[in-house]
């Protein structure tokens, strides 16, 4: 399994290819923006897209969905509580294009021989998800954040359908999770779970409080 990071966008939305190194299937998760260059990428690598995953609507990783999914036939996958509300600041409001497919709490995907299991985090946005990501090849899986949890911060629950306690909530029970993961986030720098537990002062207090259980 091979992920690729490429920022696109004025927020510098990391949007990630995560690749079957054994099939050259790929999936594109929150292509933001800059179609371009996913596509270059793609193309330069031999890749054969087949899905996009988003974990959730905001528009700075939503923005390129359409035109990769016209040039690559790939299908999209959103929770369906980000699809045709106000998301964010913006007002867009991210509609479902024609053949695209809906995950929540326990749906996985699967990419040739890598497996997206859909944890929900709401918070940031009423649909966000997490995507547990592995293969049969590794022996660590990995986690894919969206705007949910950060390097030492967490995603904005003030925009629109945001909410704190949810954020807290969904903060508490990525921290629950057994082990340790590399995890990627929407934004800045990639961590580690255990890191997050340890120096986040999000992640300390959604574990320490009764308030958010």
């Amino acid at each position: 399994m091979l992920i690729k990071t490429l920022p696109v966008g004025q927020l510098e939305t990391n949007c990630y290819i995560v690749t079957d190194e054994d099939t050259l299937e790929c999936a594109v998760i929150d292509p933001g923006d800059e179609s371009n260059t996913i596509l270059d990428y793609i193309e330069s690598n031999k890749l054969k897209c087949t899905t996009i995953l988003l974990t959730h609507g905001h528009y700075d990783h939503v923005g390129a969905v359409e035109a990769i999914m016209e040039e690559t036939g790939a299908v999209v996958y959103i929770n369906p509580r980000d699809e045709g509300y106000s998301v964010g600041m913006s007002g867009m409001k991210f509609k479902m294009p024609e053949g695209g497919r809906y995950y929540d709490e326990g749906d996985i995907v699967k990419v040739a021989g890598i497996r997206f299991g859909v944890i929900a985090t709401p918070g940031h946005t009423p649909g966000s998800v997490t995507l547990l990501c592995g293969d049969n090849k590794s022996d660590k899986d990995v986690l894919f954040t969206g705007d949910t949890l950060f390097r030492g911060s967490c995603g904005r629950t003030d925009l629109p359908g945001g909410g704190f306690r949810s954020e807290m909530r969904s903060l508490k029970k990525l921290c629950d999770l057994p082990g340790d993961y590399e995890v990627y986030p929407g934004h800045m720098d990639s961590t580690t779970l255990e890191r997050e537990r340890r120096f986040n002062h999000y992640c300390r207090e959604a574990m320490a409080s009764i308030n958010f259980s």
